[in-house]
């Protein structure tokens, strides 16, 4: 089977785990502190309505990050339960207040990486990086100069806030769960058995990543800003603000086009700055976090093969 025949998958890293999506089911698999791997299970819904919005150009990339960003959510909440859930037996001189504050310190860690996740977004990607571009009015009065400086400190920022988050002990796991997800997907891709060593030997770096897209929404937003005035500030607050589902739509056509000439000798390079990012949203991971990453994506070719052949799926959960 050649590379263009093979069905796409996505994925995305959680909580001592990886999710992987198909056409018809998400899989996440899980292992938890007594080394058994769970797993947890979505069928994907089909709605003729959002089908439709997803074939047309630039409105379908804001549609298929809704969806993602409420699937990986359900993902996500069911990993950082199942990570401190005991497995087997449990005792029952194991007090239940223990294991509710275990658990809280868990979804509290989620919790606190989700609104400063949130703020950053919303402030230090939309309004900070205006502001300083602003200050150095002086210097640099152009409009084309101003937008220079503001993508400029925009990608500063970016660099300073990943680099600063992978060095906590549970993002630095889940970069590492990352850069698994993406072997294996390199792994499938390239036709190999799906082995630990033949995934650790793949590539950790993929074209179609979510870290390429926030790069490639700072490199399309510099041009799209170009086409709007800068003057008064406050207009240019709003413009970039009401500009987002824009820039967000034309980034993900850029995602998909890399993609798609990844094999041409020259046009491979222009997805090459997503990569360059990628060094730092992905880390090496181990063989034991390969072999968590390789139970999901096999979950997930079981159970949407069994769908493809028109039989009930049983789910492992």
């Amino acid at each position: 089977m050649s590379e263009v025949q093979k069905p796409v998958y996505g994925g995305q890293a959680v909580v001592e785990g990886v999710m992987f999506g198909g056409k018809h089911h998400t899989v996440t698999a899980v292992r938890r502190k007594d080394s058994t791997i769970v797993y947890y299970h979505i069928p994907r819904e089909s709605k003729p309505a959002v089908n439709r919005l997803k074939k047309i150009p630039f409105l379908r990339g804001i549609v298929s990050l809704i969806q993602s960003s409420a699937t990986g959510s359900k993902h996500l909440n069911f990993s950082t339960e199942q990570y401190e859930e005991e497995g087997g037996e449990k005792k029952e001189e194991k007090k239940t207040e223990t294991k509710e504050s275990s658990k809280l310190s868990v979804w509290l860690g989620v919790a606190v990486i989700g609104v400063l996740s949130f703020l950053f977004g919303k402030l230090l990607f939309t309004l900070i990086p205006v502001f300083l571009a602003a200050l150095t009015r002086p210097i640099f009065p152009g409009q084309m100069a101003q937008v220079l400086m503001e993508s400029l400190f925009k990608l500063i920022l970016l660099l300073i806030y990943i680099y600063l988050v992978s060095m906590t002990p549970l993002i630095k796991r889940v970069f590492q769960y990352h850069g698994a997800e993406h072997k294996v997907i390199s792994c499938f891709e390239s036709g190999k058995e799906l082995t630990v060593a033949n995934v650790q030997a793949s590539s950790r770096l993929h074209y179609r990543c979510g870290s390429s897209f926030i790069l490639f929404t700072v490199i399309v937003g510099m041009f799209v800003y170009m086409l709007v005035p800068i003057d008064p500030l406050w207009l240019r607050v709003v413009d970039r603000v009401l500009l987002i589902p824009v820039v967000l739509g034309i980034s993900f056509e850029v995602l998909q086009l890399t993609n798609k000439v990844r094999d041409i000798p020259v046009l491979r390079y222009l997805g090459y700055p997503g990569l360059w990012l990628q060094l730092l949203t992905t880390k090496a991971p181990s063989d034991d976090q390969v072999e968590v990453a390789l139970a999901s994506f096999h979950e997930l070719l079981r159970l949407e093969k069994r769908t493809e052949e028109g039989l009930e799926t049983d789910v492992i959960v």
